[in-house]
């Protein structure tokens, strides 16, 4: 199966003044974030605010933004969550729209036991032919998925990789030690981007590619070619930027963020609120730091 590219971003969903999917400027977004770094783009992920996304939108969202895109980069559903059969319904009515591969999270709520996750997956992954990618982030799920249970899934013919956003370096360690080399394992945190990659890692499903697309390409473009001290200066310049994006729940800062910039992505669905002015005036402050590689004139105030 074709790899979906090293570096993917999480991309939000952009909302209109009446907290309606803006197909248009999702679609634009979309095409800024593929010039400027990704090499694809996870639709209807945790950044895209999936929980508060209908059906209905969901699958308009993936096929505007696969025609869109026209091949340029690989289009990832999200189309997984706590109950199998949704998902296994929702990844092939995604398939039937052209989508390249799909991200499946870790079922929240329930707290299934790793037997659980390994029969929910070889379930979801059984019901399509696309390739499909785990999403293990207990920090929202509760449940982690073990090592030994991603290792077991990893023999799944269609399952291609991992999204890690556990922080768990050891168990991350653990997949990739036991794991076949064609098995990706994504960062699923950008602070841990060139950590993973140091232990064997492939790429990033990232927020802060938003922003520094370019800049995170290079990071890793560095690491893989051996000039680690050049890739961790890069990437501890980023983490302030990193760590402002996540300074409350991710998407609220971004989305404040790329507003601010000069692309308009509207506020977050409820419950999800507009950033606090503590925190406005803390992400101000660091971007002044940065350049931004999305191709938009970023504002003056």
């Amino acid at each position: 199966m074709n790899k979906p590219g090293r570096l993917i971003t999480a991309m939000v969903t952009p909302f209109n003044s009446e907290d309606e999917i803006d197909y248009q400027q999702a679609k634009k977004l979309a095409l800024a974030l593929l010039s400027s770094g990704s090499d694809g783009l996870v639709i209807s992920g945790t950044t895209g605010e999936s929980p508060t996304l209908t059906i209905e939108e969901k699958l308009r969202l993936f096929s505007e933004i696969k025609s869109a895109t026209a091949g340029r980069g690989s289009v990832i559903a999200g189309t997984g969550n706590y109950s199998t059969e949704e998902s296994k319904w929702l990844t092939k009515e995604a398939e039937k729209l052209g989508v390249d591969a799909c991200l499946l999270i870790v079922p929240y709520y329930n707290r299934p036991t790793q037997q659980g996750l390994l029969e929910h997956f070889k379930a979801v992954a059984g019901a399509t032919s696309l390739p499909c990618i785990i999403y293990n982030v207990p920090s929202r799920t509760v449940t982690n998925i073990d090592a030994a249970t991603t290792i077991k899934l990893s023999r799944v013919g269609n399952i291609i990789g991992i999204k890690e956003a556990s922080g768990n370096l050891n168990q991350i360690a653990d997949i990739v030690e036991g794991t076949a080399d064609d098995f990706l394992v994504y960062s699923g945190n950008d602070s841990d981007t060139l950590a993973i990659l140091t232990l064997g890692g492939y790429g990033a499903i990232s927020v802060a590619s938003h922003l520094v697309g370019k800049q995170i390409k290079e990071m890793m473009r560095l690491f893989l070619q051996g000039a680690s001290q050049e890739a961790t200066e890069l990437h501890q310049h980023l983490l302030p930027l990193i760590n402002a994006l996540f300074i409350v729940s991710n998407p609220i800062p971004l989305k404040y963020t790329l507003t601010l910039l000069g692309f308009p992505v509207g506020k977050p669905r409820l419950p999800l609120t507009d950033l606090d002015k503590k925190s406005t005036r803390l992400v101000q402050e660091v971007l002044q730091k940065y350049t931004i590689d999305l191709p938009i004139v970023v504002q003056k105030e």
